[in-house]
């Protein structure tokens, strides 16, 4: 008999990519799972491209919020709870832990489980404990990644083997000739985790004098004028790429041989397409989201300083983790 299992976890992209292993790690335990998702529409497009799952239910919660007294958004919320109803679940797991979506978890047809208590510098809602059905209690100190993976396994009854497998996969036919790609994510929602842009153009002078080529993604008008000027100082070896959504910038991104970037969920997509890649932590909070060699990273590394890391001390991590020919620079570990 096949297993129905429903994963609710709304947001955001960093939050999103942490759980994308419970996808794999219920497949190992049930071969024949059918694995629905529950997201924001903005994250679907990179839910479409994980490995064995088998339907995505888009909830446009901050969409309906700035037009919940409309006619058409009532209608939407109707059709969402149709089919989210549609399907007898064998069981619903609300993997965030907010009042939203332990509202969900409910509301779909199965028995729903969630987190019992907060985790370190995490956002939890004490009412999502209430509304599902067996709240599950976990580590209080713990990687994003365990919690969910743990949160899952104690909701399905199954044992954790081997490292986190996020199951993302992004086709490099694309890549362009020419010297590799390296990529700087250099943008975040948040300035206090953003890093000196005269860093960025010394590392990108260094990366190219040694072969590699500088790319720029970028989102919205803030990313888009330094990235202007990052290229700008760089010359030739730098290119800003255009915005695009969120598929298409996993694809374009795979296609690179590595990033360097800061604690951003685009960074944490180069973490889970196995990509060589040093993250910038401006805070000692790595241990919580940063790439960790107990979960199988051993070519994606986190440099971290209670105030700002140095140039040299990312510059020397990125050597680190390049330390092969700059052609043959993309590992899955």
């Amino acid at each position: 008999m096949v297993m129905r299992i429903l994963v609710v976890k709304l947001s955001s992209l960093g939050d999103i990519v942490h759980a994308l292993p419970v996808v794999h790690d219920l497949l190992e335990a049930h071969a024949d799972a059918q694995i629905d998702w529950v997201v924001e529409p903005t994250f679907a497009p990179l839910l479409s491209r994980v490995r064995g799952l088998h339907g995505i239910i888009e909830f446009p919660l901050r969409r309906w919020r700035r037009a919940w007294w409309q006619k058409a958004t009532r209608t939407e919320w109707r059709t969402f709870r149709r089919q989210l109803q549609r399907t007898t679940y064998d069981a619903v797991i609300d993997l965030q832990g907010l009042t939203k979506s332990a509202v969900v978890a409910r509301l779909a047809n199965g028995r729903s489980h969630g987190l019992a208590n907060r985790t370190d510098g995490s956002s939890y809602q004490i009412a999502a404990r209430w509304l599902v059905h067996n709240a599950i209690r976990v580590e209080p100190r713990i990687h994003a990644l365990d919690r969910s993976r743990e949160l899952a396994a104690k909701a399905i009854g199954y044992l954790l083997v081997g490292p986190p497998n996020f199951g993302l996969q992004a086709s490099a036919d694309h890549s362009p000739a020419g010297p590799p790609a390296l990529a700087f994510v250099h943008g975040s929602s948040r300035s206090d985790k953003l890093w000196p842009e005269e860093f960025w153009v010394e590392i990108g002078r260094r990366a190219s004098a040694r072969g590699w080529r500088i790319v720029l993604p970028r989102a919205g008008a803030p990313e888009h004028e330094r990235a202007m000027r990052i290229a700008s100082a760089l010359g030739s070896c730098a290119e800003v790429w255009p915005e695009m959504d969120l598929g298409a910038l996993v694809e374009r991104l795979g296609s690179t041989q590595g990033v360097i970037g800061v604690d951003s969920g685009l960074s944490h997509i180069a973490v889970a397409l196995g990509l060589p890649h040093v993250q910038i932590y401006n805070f000692g909070t790595s241990w919580r989201t940063g790439p960790q060699v107990n979960n199988g990273c051993r070519r994606q590394i986190s440099i971290e300083s209670v105030s700002m890391p140095s140039l040299e001390a990312v510059w020397n991590g990125w050597a680190q983790v390049s330390a092969v020919r700059p052609g043959s620079a993309r590992a899955h570990d």
